[in-house]
């Protein structure tokens, strides 16, 4: 019945996303998400919908079991300082611990005792151990700066003044963040609209206890990111030690669930989600949707095409770093890719136009706000062609060395410091920002220069590198006046110069009216209305959930059955070399003895985003049941709406760690601390 009924569901949500009348669209209560602040719970919404109230003691131990690491959420799943986070946002710190030919990406890592364990350069873990409301201190020196300059010092200014007074009161008065056990972080919310400034304290001896191989960390590859069903092993355990040099002691922790979840389970993924965008304006989306987005996109595809055809050369001595590169760019791709188009949905525009429409009603100082922003962003359209163009010029990491030496020799710089990439990357960067350029002037509707002439941006990318002197770091400035590279910069340099002063101007503007949007929209709804994500710590609900999609339906979890049929449909035989789902020979050795009905992966309905990578997924009890690594693809327009029927985050089960951790790796001594908290030796 309940499969049926999914299928009726998306029988009609199919049907009506084609013949929709917009002036019938109505917003729903939880457009704007599920993105909980511990320091303003909606405990009444939790009892209303679940018939479950947390207690102080729920909240407090939710937030000192979560951590925040670079990029990702983590979390204390033991009561000696174990931490367990996702095998992506370990990969840069496992290739970081290789001492050098161990292929510990590739091959895996795993330790039998303490002494084995890995201290990791330069990586830390940050606790929020206090939370403090410091609005009235913050907005009362914004609000009393007339210029937008002075409103951007005001707020500089007064976020120092918390920060000193709060490490004060912990003896910090000369503070260091490079070596100080506790920072502050003063985070406006609401777009400035409210603040809130989190203390945190730094843990700096994190040493890495085990993971997986890479090929089960990222199961599937590019083909299965951002999808579901999954079946990756996508987590990997640190360990934090204290002063002392023995693990710490961490008595808040998420104890293991014995049951694990079911279809309809209550879970909570508590992180540090990234950055939405819900509380945008329709005509910001309509501004992204039709001038950013897609340059954005096209950016990431030629950059992560060119460095897939470097790293098939094998000429780089680090194709680890290389491909950790490409990851995060393909992720980037199916992110932007996903993000347009589901502003390109008119149904989406229009739920969020109308609860813009109930914005106005609720506030008429927001009403006159919104029109504010819809006029700076026809502003912006007449800026247009250089929005989509030259933010992605004379790019640090993707650009081509000829470009910003070129940058250089116009400005009177010294171009002989800019090293070039690998040849063929070169070029391909080159070819991007010459196809680029092209574009930018025929959105002008004017004539190419002749740097940029020829039947493609490849003959024009070629000509430059064999005709420019920027194309060397030898280049000499006195003879660079008629180079062709020099002389398209120095032609390009004024329209760029006049761009960036706007946008800067624009970018001012745009903040302060968010601000007051943000303040107007607490000020209407309360915490029924929770801000966008500031990566600062949130708890978000929802229920274990399989969905429909394709035209068939996906399950709420996967199973390790999966996993094995994956390997043999693909690459047992006759695969292309690499396989996504190839398997390293310790697990088919170990296929016989895994109990195959084991859960892998799971979904539910819970508001996630980029930076709850890693977050801990408890049950009622607050047990550990999942660990959250992903979202479906059709979930990627939840960075301007959250809606239920539109995709699902994906979790690990923490069913499938112990069972891989025991019957493939035979670490029964991380089992046992995982289960009841003994500390192995």
């Amino acid at each position: 019945m309940r499969y049926a009924l999914l299928l009726l569901v998306l029988s009609i949500s199919s049907s009506s996303a084609q013949t929709f009348d917009p002036d019938t669209v109505r917003a729903q209560p939880l457009d704007n998400g599920k993105m909980w602040l511990f320091e303003d719970p909606p405990t009444e919404y939790l009892q209303d919908t679940y018939g479950f109230t947390p207690d102080e003691a729920w909240y407090r131990r939710a937030r000192l079991a979560s951590l925040r690491m670079p990029g990702c959420s983590a979390s204390f799943i033991s009561p000696n300082g174990l931490v367990l986070t996702n095998h992506h946002c370990a990969q840069s710190w496992i290739i970081r611990s290789d001492r050098g030919g161990e292929g510990l990406l590739d091959n895996g890592f795993t330790t039998r005792a303490l002494e084995d364990e890995r201290r990791v350069d330069a990586l830390y873990m940050d606790q929020v151990v206090a939370i403090d409301d410091v609005t009235a201190e913050v907005s009362a020196a914004v609000d009393a700066a007339e210029t937008d300059a002075e409103r951007e010092a005001a707020l500089e200014e007064a976020q120092a003044a918390v920060t000193s007074r709060l490490l004060a009161g912990r003896g910090i008065t000369s503070p260091d963040p490079d070596a100080d056990d506790f920072i502050v972080q003063v985070v406006g919310l609401y777009n400035g609209g409210k603040y809130s400034a989190y203390t945190f304290r730094r843990y700096r001896d994190v040493r890495l206890v085990m993971a997986p191989e890479r090929s089960l960390g990222f199961f599937g590859g590019d083909p299965d990111n951002f999808t579901y069903p999954r079946y990756a092993a996508d987590f990997a355990f640190f360990r934090i030690y204290g002063d002392d040099g023995q693990p710490l002691g961490t008595p808040e922790f998420f104890p293991l669930s014995a049951q694990g979840v079911e279809d309809g389970s209550l879970v909570f993924v508590i992180g540090n989600p990234g950055r939405t965008a819900r509380g945008r304006t329709v005509a910001e989306l309509e501004f992204l949707r039709d001038v950013s987005l897609g340059e954005r996109l096209q950016f990431v595809e030629s950059r992560e095409q060119a460095l897939r055809g470097y790293l098939a050369t094998g000429q780089d001595d680090n194709p680890d770093q290389v491909r950790g590169t490409i990851f995060g760019l393909s992720n980037a791709r199916k992110a932007f890719g996903g993000r347009l188009r589901g502003l390109q949905d008119d149904y989406v525009v229009a739920r969020r136009a109308a609860g813009e429409r109930d914005f106005r009603a609720a506030s008429p100082e927001a009403s006159a706000l919104i029109d504010e922003m819809a006029a700076l962003q026809a502003e912006k359209r007449e800026l247009a062609p250089a929005y989509r163009t030259f933010p992605g010029l004379f790019n640090r990491a993707y650009g081509s060395a000829l470009m910003k030496r070129a940058l250089a020799l116009v400005r009177g710089e010294d171009s002989s410091e800019i090293e070039a990439s690998a040849a063929d990357l070169e070029r391909a960067y080159l070819e991007a920002e010459v196809a680029a350029l092209r574009r930018y002037y025929a959105d002008l509707d004017e004539a190419l220069p002749a740097a940029l002439e020829g039947e493609s941006a490849a003959a024009a990318a070629d000509r430059l590198l064999s005709t420019s002197q920027a194309a060397q770091p030898s280049a000499d400035p006195a003879q660079a006046e008629y180079d062709p590279a020099v002389a398209l910069v120095r032609g390009l340099l004024p329209a760029i110069q006049e761009f960036q002063s706007a946008s800067a101007g624009f970018s001012a503007r745009e903040a302060d009216l968010a601000r007051q949007l943000g303040q107007a929209r607490f000020a209407a709804f309360g915490n029924a209305v929770p801000p966008d994500a500031t990566f600062s710590l949130r708890f978000t609900d929802g229920v274990v959930a399989g969905y429909p999609y394709n035209g068939t339906l996906a399950p709420p979890m996967t199973t390790m059955y999966g996993i094995f049929d994956r390997y043999h449909s693909f690459c047992s035989s006759g695969a292309s070399d690499p396989c996504e789902w190839d398997l390293p020979p310790r697990w088919l050795e170990a296929e016989s003895a895994l109990d195959l009905s084991t859960p892998v992966n799971f979904t539910s309905t819970s508001d996630t985003i980029g930076g709850n990578s890693g977050s801990p997924t408890v049950n009622r009890a607050g047990e550990l049941v999942g660990l959250n690594f992903d979202r479906t693809i059709e979930g990627l327009v939840r960075d301007y709406i959250y809606d239920p029927t539109r995709g699902r985050n994906v979790m690990v089960d923490t069913r499938l760690v112990v069972e891989a951790l025991a019957t493939v790796y035979g670490l029964d001594g991380l089992v046992r601390e995982i289960r009841d908290g003994t500390l192995r030796r």
